[in-house]
């Protein structure tokens, strides 16, 4: 190969690696781009997913009786007349001689 050959290569390869990395976004940013874009498009959907879910239980404890009496049990630990309710209370760790 002669100089004025390889010379001609080095400049194509040169040009090539700006036209792949020069500009205000170079080929790298514009994959970034994509890659982050695909992310947010899985966390909207993921999102939108928990919203119908929300949603449902909303609806559920505005008209379900059932889902109401399960909400004022689990949250605010009512009972009804006559039953006794029980707390499990996790002991404190009051030293470093229990298992852990």
């Amino acid at each position: 190969m002669t100089r004025a050959q390889l010379a001609g290569l080095a400049a194509a390869l040169v040009l090539a690696a700006l036209a792949f990395q020069a500009g205000e976004y170079s080929t790298v940013d514009w994959l970034t781009l994509r890659r982050q874009l695909a992310e947010e498009r899985r966390t909207v959907r993921d999102l939108e997913v928990e919203l119908d879910s929300l949603e449902r239980l909303a609806h559920a404890l505005e008209t379900d009786p059932a889902a109401q009496e399960r909400a004022a049990r689990e949250q605010f630990g009512m009972i009804r007349r006559g039953e006794i309710l029980y707390r499990v209370v996790p002991q404190l760790d009051s030293g470093g001689s229990g298992p852990k």
